[in-house]
């Protein structure tokens, strides 16, 4: 076969000058490990995300007191507004027939310690014992909270993946006593595992605790809390997010021209706000390993002209006995695209292993090389390979024979 033949050839050239190859070879492999380890991670941490924020649940919503994604000037506005609190949550599920439950959500931090293992300033969260129907997690040991012990403010605590992997490494926590601060509980249930980003962080690294627990032993003035609501369906989830405005603006009797004095929260509003946070910086991280793998193509067209040079003759004594401009042209394009293929194949082992070994190992996050990262390898190596092993493929094809077999 006429291919075979030329890809033989191209690899007989690259081998008598392989110490040339090689270091070009070497900078390919460098830039197209850099652009798969980047697309991975990028791509891994954006499904990370999504997993992390599919806690919150697709029909979920938050009422909250200050909204997100504000200016210093906005947010100590906001502070000024009517505190949220566990009262208002009969009210809100009375005036929202579309919502299948209403729960309340508050936050704190204290010194989680189990013997000898301490976690400083762990999170912690206060939650009502319908807020598994709500935030649609699941207890895969153990129990959740029931309203009695809501009632009488049990000191029982459950426990996300994260803080049982710290404190339980080998055992099994159900049972256990903690100490929370400078309180004693009893682990009564483990939280399932969602899966956590740098970005979106909290699933799983948190204890929980019944809120009325936590309003005993965390007062704040008010007990200010975040309303959590479920809607029956994905469907009318828009509809009980407009029942309950309606019930708390009725509540609050804020005028009709006035604006509400709380805010609604969704997993898509976060993610569009983490898209557009974090959109500059993906464009820059992609972008600097695609500009050395040009600057690796700059390289393989310096060397396929000097190649030309070096095979002038080489080059004359093949026309003169017959060769056409078409057979040196894709001669030489064969050398250069068997150049970038090898740089790019090597490469995209290279980005594997980095972004599916150690790069997973560091951020603890699936970063496994998607098959678009893949083609993406493939399809770079090839076009740096043609495009810039076109021009020396046209200049040797463009020699004219005489002068060429004259050459010294």
């Amino acid at each position: 076969m006429v291919w075979l033949s030329l890809v033989k050839e191209a690899l007989g050239a690259l081998w008598a000058n392989r110490l040339r190859s090689t270091l070009t070879i070497i900078g390919m492999i460098m830039g197209i490990t850099s652009v798969i380890a980047i697309v991975s991670t990028v791509e891994g941490m954006q499904i990370n995300i999504e997993n992390s924020l599919s806690a919150f649940g697709p029909r979920s919503f938050l009422i909250t007191r200050i909204g997100m994604n504000l200016s210093m000037n906005d947010y100590l506005e906001r502070l000024k507004r009517k505190k949220l609190t566990v009262e208002l949550i009969p009210i809100v599920q009375e005036g929202c027939p579309d919502c299948e439950a209403v729960a309340a959500e508050s936050y704190r931090r204290d010194h989680l310690k189990y013997k000898t293992v301490r976690i400083r300033w762990a999170d912690l969260e206060g939650w009502m014992p319908n807020q598994l129907v709500v935030n649609q997690r699941e207890i895969i040991e153990g129990r959740f909270f029931s309203w009695q012990d809501y009632d009488r403010k049990k000191n029982y605590i459950i426990l996300g993946a994260k803080y049982k992997e710290k404190l339980f490494e080998n055992e099994n926590p159900i049972g256990k006593k903690v100490k929370l601060g400078n309180n004693e509980f009893t682990v009564i249930g483990l939280l399932n595992e969602i899966g956590e980003s740098d970005i979106v962080d909290g699933v799983d690294q948190l204890a929980v605790i019944p809120m009325s627990t936590l309003q005993k032993l965390y007062p704040r003035p008010g007990n200010p809390v975040n309303l959590v609501a479920s809607a029956k369906t994905l469907e009318v989830r828009e509809r009980a997010m407009d029942q309950v405005r309606v019930t708390l603006r009725s509540l609050r009797k804020i005028p009709y021209a006035d604006k509400d004095d709380f805010d609604f929260i969704t997993a898509e509003a976060v993610m569009t706000l983490i898209n557009d946070i974090t959109r500059g910086f993906r464009i820059v991280f992609i972008s600097l390993p695609v500009l050395s793998i040009v600057v690796g193509g700059i390289v393989i067209m310096n060397i396929m002209m000097i190649s030309v040079t070096e095979r002038t003759r080489e080059i004359g004594i093949r026309k003169s006995i017959g060769a056409k401009r078409n057979n040196i042209l894709i001669q030489f394009l064969y050398e250069a695209v068997i150049l970038s293929l090898i740089g790019g194949i090597l490469g995209i082992g290279g980005g594997i292993y980095l972004g599916g070994v150690l790069l997973e190992l560091m951020f603890e996050i699936n970063m496994t090389p998607t098959t678009l990262a893949i083609f993406l390898g493939f399809g770079i190596s090839t076009g740096v390979g043609l495009f810039f092993g076109i021009y020396p493929a046209l200049k040797a094809a463009r020699l004219d024979p005489i002068k060429a077999l004259s050459y010294e």
